[in-house]
């Protein structure tokens, strides 16, 4: 298995603050070592790794991951649900609310009811 974070770099050159949250997160609990690699996407340079990746991914939102596995790439958009689902981690102290708005975040097609 390959995991590679894709982060974003603002187009006034500031990093995009949830990929930093994400970030710290990941180097908070450790996790960071499990991440094969680190993809740029800088709104400043259309074929900056990561905004070619988003492009062939059909991605419009970051921070976001890739994991490749038996020949197979799937896009996690949302960071705890790719934490419990890839790493295994169990985060009981991240409450139902914060990842209710990180998947509306990751899909703005959805409405609410």
């Amino acid at each position: 298995m390959r995991i590679t974070f894709v982060k974003k770099v603002l187009a006034n050159g500031a990093p995009c603050p949830k990929c930093g949250d994400v970030e710290q997160r990941l180097e908070d609990s450790g996790l960071m070592a499990r991440i094969d690699h680190v993809a740029v996407a800088d709104e400043r340079e259309p074929n900056s790794e990561g905004m070619r990746l988003a492009r062939l991914h059909g991605v419009d939102v970051a921070p976001f991951f890739l994991v490749e596995k038996n020949g197979a790439t799937v896009v996690h958009r949302v960071y705890f649900k790719f934490a419990k689902e890839v790493l295994g981690v169990q985060d009981r102290a991240v409450p139902a609310a914060d990842e209710a708005r990180e998947i509306l975040r990751a899909n703005p097609d959805l409405n609410l009811i």
